[in-house]
C-alpha cells in the first residue's frame, strides 16, 4: 500500500490526500459526493480515499449516508471548526480545483498550469509559503477572459493570481523563449490539456 505523501502546502493537514479530499467537501457545503467521485475529483486513488474518509468521519469533520450501495459524504457544516478548518484547506489546497474549474469555462485556452512555487510545494519540494498564484495559460484567450478568471480566483482564494498567456505555437517552440524554458523545467499542475510536468 503506498504511504500518501506528507502535504508541504501546509503542516495542519496529514498529506496532500487529505487536504484535496478537505477542499472538495468542505469547499461544497450540502454537496454530497460518493467516494468514487470523489477520487476522480480530486485525483486521490479509492483506497487512500477511503481510508481517508474513514478518520474524517470518525472525527466529525465528514458525515456519511447510505444510498443504496453508494456511501455519500459532505461537509458537517456544524462542526465548531467547520468555518476555519475550510478557510485553511482553501489557502493551501483550493488553487486546483478553483482555477481547473474557471479555465476549463475558457474554450480559447487549450492548454494551463500552475507553475513557480504554489506548484513546488505541490510536487512535494520544500520552501515557503506561497503568498501568490503564478497560472500560464496556452491558446488564444482575449484580456478580458484573463482578468475574469484572476478577479474570480482572487475573490475565492484571497491571493494574488498571476495569468500570463502564450501562444500555442509559443508553447510548442518553448526552447527560443528563456521563460518557457525556465517554467518547464520546473515542476507543473496541470490545470486543463497536457499533463502534470509537461516538457
Amino acid at each position: 500500500m503506498a504511504k500518501s505523501r506528507a502535504s508541504t502546502l501546509t503542516p495542519f493537514v496529514r498529506s496532500d490526500a487529505q487536504g484535496e479530499i478537505l477542499v472538495e467537501t468542505l469547499g461544497r457545503p450540502g454537496d454530497e459526493t460518493t467516494l468514487t467521485e470523489l477520487a476522480e475529483r480530486t485525483g486521490v486513488g479509492l483506497t487512500t480515499v477511503h481510508r481517508e474518509v474513514e478518520r474524517l468521519v470518525a472525527a466529525q469533520v465528514l458525515q456519511e449516508r447510505r444510498q443504496g450501495n453508494n456511501r455519500l459524504v459532505s461537509a458537517n457544516t456544524a462542526h465548531p471548526l467547520y468555518h476555519l478548518m475550510g478557510e485553511l484547506v482553501l489557502a493551501s489546497h483550493g488553487p486546483l480545483p478553483v482555477l481547473r474549474e474557471l479555465v476549463s469555462n475558457v474554450e480559447s485556452i487549450t492548454e494551463a498550469y500552475i507553475y513557480g512555487s504554489w506548484a513546488a510545494r505541490k510536487h512535494g519540494k520544500p520552501g515557503h509559503f506561497p503568498h501568490d498564484i503564478d497560472v500560464l495559460a496556452v491558446g488564444q484567450p482575449q484580456l478580458d477572459e484573463i482578468l475574469h478568471i484572476e478577479r474570480e480566483a482572487r475573490e475565492i482564494l484571497r491571493r494574488e493570481i498571476n495569468i500570463r498567456r502564450v501562444s500555442t505555437n509559443t508553447w510548442q517552440h518553448w526552447q527560443n523563449d528563456p521563460f518557457l524554458t525556465t517554467v518547464r523545467s520546473r515542476p507543473l499542475v496541470q490545470l486543463k490539456g497536457g499533463t502534470d510536468g509537461a516538457t
